[in-house]
């Protein structure tokens, strides 16, 4: 039998066909023109939306000129446009259009017509308010100022207003600025490793009972350094770093002092021992300079008399406490006598006090910035140094219940005790201390003539811990030699050394003093890292 064949409908051209290919009903027709007919109207209708919101963008981002973030600097062209400091910013200048380069320290929106920001040049801040205006300033604007995070650079143009009230958030607390400009010159990336807000907290608000602050840790601080470094009290503790090395600058000038600088690689180690650093030096090996101190002797060999140097000293101590670095910066000097050691302590003597005033009078409000995040008492000097022989401090450690002997170096513990008590009879917190063992001393030390199981030597003490060692070094290479057999140290390693002294040398003595000690007693800082910009111990290379 032969299959019954199916002929498909006819199809005209153009007409529309279902999913089999068939023709469609009138019905079906009609309700496929009803759905083009929707889907016609629902595009036109949001072009003409979409239409309407940029008219509505366009006429709401007036001013668009006036913010933005700006290109990178590849160094532009110089408009002569005066930057200014917001420190120089005050009340006075009330109704002067300034431009200033500042961090964003905190910004907050009260709607979207009106922002408020703190603007942060190093240690002084100032408000800023961005309001909406009909011409210059428009509510995308205001979006994209308070959509800046914090930390972030711009470059800013305002009116100094004076507010109604004072402000008491900022340091500038009599003036504004009112916000004509807003551009974005380095936009930070990422999140911050902590607030400037939790950095910057005093320690006593840490005392208050249900407090929900976040602790910053100084481990977390010193790997993110570059963050921690933009807090008030760390600008103001390294101003007043800077401040020892200027004063100290200028009473040594003034005394006739030479300003050197000595090498940092050695073919030897600079005081003998372990404690040094070596280094591959081409062939063969070398050494980090321990101090200046060889040098420093070779330049009053060669008659500079008097001479001073602020450097790098490294120390290889694997000692991880509060007090020690493997890299410090040192305060030396060395000076001819011409009768006797004391010439030297006279010397330091003044040098700390003029460092101590200057530090108050010049310093005070950087003094008062730290100790708002940490409070310490005033450190108290007198206008004459305290002095007291090494005898006096272990009869005085005895007489406190301390045992000690008679040639035994102070531990740490032993020098604070003995500064607790000094300042409890002495009513000082900087004292000297004379006539140290010989045997605790360096080689080069010069043996006290009365009694030779001393020595013409001293320490500097600021709140009981040592910041400075000094003596009277020998100057007859002969003895030298001796001392230095003594020692266990191979003269050939310290040969030129020895030999400088055989040209002939004048008798005479100096110290060197640890910079961040300095800072971190006088301050009564707890850790000695919180004084260096980035410190080096054993166990921290970077950053």
């Amino acid at each position: 039998m032969e299959e019954e064949s199916v002929i498909a409908p006819e199809v005209k051209k153009n007409e529309e066909v279902d999913s089999e290919g068939n023709p469609l009903s009138k019905k079906a027709l009609k309700k496929l023109e009803k759905e083009r007919e929707k889907e016609r109207k629902k595009s036109e209708r949001a072009v003409k939306e979409a239409a309407e919101k940029a008219a509505r963008e366009a006429s709401d981002n007036y001013g668009s000129e006036n913010y933005g973030k700006l290109s990178m600097n590849q160094s532009r062209e110089r408009t002569g446009v005066q930057r200014n400091r917001i420190a120089d910013i005050n009340a006075t200048r009330d109704g002067e259009t300034v431009t200033i380069r500042a961090r964003i320290h905190t910004s907050r929106s009260n709607s979207a017509r009106l922002a408020f920001f703190v603007f942060r040049q190093q240690d002084a801040t100032i408000q800023g308010v961005l309001t909406v205006d009909e011409k210059n300033i428009s509510k995308t604007f205001v979006k994209f100022a308070a959509g800046v995070p914090v930390e972030s650079i711009v470059l800013v143009e305002g009116t100094i207003s004076k507010p109604a009230e004072e402000i008491k958030s900022t340091s500038i607390c009599d003036a504004e600025l009112r916000i004509k400009k807003f551009y974005v010159e380095s936009e930070i990336i990422g999140r911050l490793p902590f607030s400037l807000e939790d950095a910057s907290r005093s320690e006593e608000e840490f005392k208050k009972d249900d407090v929900q602050f976040s602790r910053v840790t100084l481990e977390t601080r010193l790997n993110h350094r570059v963050v921690d470094l933009r807090t008030h009290a760390n600008h103001a503790t390294f101003r007043l770093q800077s401040g020892v090395c200027q004063l100290f600058r200028e009473y040594l000038l003034s005394k006739s002092f030479i300003e050197i600088h000595t090498p940092k690689l050695c073919a030897a180690a600079s005081e003998g021992g372990a404690n040094v650093f070596k280094v591959k030096y081409f062939k063969g090996d070398a050494y980090l300079a321990q101090s200046p101190q060889l040098y420093k002797q070779m330049c009053i060999c060669s008659d500079f008399e008097r001479v001073f140097e602020i450097a790098p000293v490294f120390r290889a101590e694997n000692a991880n406490t509060h007090r020690h670095m493997t890299e410090f910066v040192g305060l030396d000097l060395e000076m001819a006598l011409d009768e006797h050691y004391h010439e030297v302590i006279d010397i330091l003597d003044e040098l700390f006090v003029y460092i101590f005033n200057g530090l108050k009078s010049r310093f005070s409000s950087e003094i008062e910035t730290v100790k708002k995040q940490y409070p310490c008492a005033d450190f108290e000097f007198h206008p004459k140094t305290l002095r007291l022989e090494y005898k006096d401090a272990v009869k005085l450690l005895r007489e406190n219940g301390t045992e000690i002997g008679d040639f035994e170096d102070l531990s740490t513990e032993k020098e604070k005790f003995l500064g607790k008590l000094v300042k409890e009879k002495y009513h000082t917190d900087f004292y000297v201390l004379d006539k140290f063992p010989l045997e605790v001393r360096p080689f080069y030390t010069m043996p006290d003539p009365t009694d030779n199981k001393y020595s013409n030597s001293f320490d500097f003490f600021m709140r009981g811990q040592e910041i400075l060692s000094g003596a009277q070094r020998i100057h007859d290479p002969v003895f030298l030699e001796e001392r230095a057999k003594a020692h266990g140290i191979e003269l050939s390693t310290i040969q030129s050394y020895i030999d400088s002294f055989k040209r002939g040398a004048p008798p005479h003595a100096g110290g060197g003093v640890g910079l961040e000690r300095v800072i971190m007693l006088f301050l009564n800082l707890d850790d000695i890292r919180r004084s260096s910009l980035f410190p080096r111990d054993p166990k921290r290379l970077e950053p």
